[in-house]
């Protein structure tokens, strides 16, 4: 994982994560119902995808189900999952071929057990790309990635496999979904909402927030370049002054 110091010196974002937030309102506005904007949203994934290839983006994490969306009508939530499983069959070959290693983080273990399949097989085919890491968060929350990190570790105490002085924030940043991974640099929302939503709590802690008005299916590889311009003009800190920085 590179240190706060090596990121600074870098213009442009390794670690992005997308909030994909907006699907229903902009069906609504187009008279359909919200399932019709979820299925447009596939589009914007793909275009994400593109432009993280093209720009040397290493990790690009997207927003898909939260473990709070479960809330949600069951009707949309049943064409939720088999949209999940209609575009793991249809994309992981393209991803495959563009060197792309899929990952999906949450907690699979509600889903049936095709969809459960359908992921394992889909991470073993492109275990070994390495031009881009897609996480797919389903069924995620920040705060069950974070209760399930402390889990692990208070096991392992309990067994005497480690000694709790031993934990500290990169032992524990190792038992979480994104272990081994860049900390985001970049969170992005669409939709025009202007809040967290439980994601990556753990993970975002100095990441810089863009908020887009685009609906997700409206966002495309130009409004990905206008967020990664805005970040570039920021200067992220860490704690220290910009004279220390200068």
């Amino acid at each position: 994982m590179n240190s706060p110091e090596q990121l600074v010196e870098k213009n442009s974002p390794q670690h992005v994560a997308i909030i994909m937030d907006g699907n229903g309102r902009w069906a609504k506005k187009k008279g359909k119902i919200r399932t019709f904007g979820h299925k447009a949203g596939v589009k914007a994934v793909r275009a994400s995808v593109s432009y993280a290839l093209k720009n040397g983006v290493q990790v690009l994490t997207l927003f898909a189900f939260s473990s709070e969306n479960w809330n949600r009508p069951a009707e949309e939530v049943g064409v939720l999952m088999e949209l999940f499983k209609m575009v793991l069959g249809s994309e992981v070959k393209k991803l495959h071929k563009n060197d792309v290693r899929l990952n999906i983080i949450g907690d699979t273990s509600r889903f049936d057990s095709k969809l459960v399949s359908k992921i394992r097989e889909a991470e073993e085919l492109t275990e070994n790309n390495d031009s881009l890491v897609l996480n797919i968060a389903a069924n995620y929350g920040g705060r069950w990635d974070i209760v399930n990190a402390a889990k692990q570790l208070a096991t392992q105490v309990h067994t005497g496999k480690i000694d709790v002085a031993d934990i500290d924030e990169e032992t524990f940043s190792r038992h979480t979904c994104a272990a081994d991974l860049p900390a985001v640099d970049l969170l992005i929302r669409t939709g025009g909402e202007q809040r967290i939503s439980n994601f990556l709590l753990w993970q975002i802690a100095y990441a810089e927030l863009y908020f887009s008005e685009d609906f997700w299916p409206d966002f495309d590889e130009a409004a990905f370049q206008v967020a990664v311009d805005v970040f570039a003009d920021r200067q992220r800190r860490f704690g220290k002054t910009s004279e220390q920085l200068s």
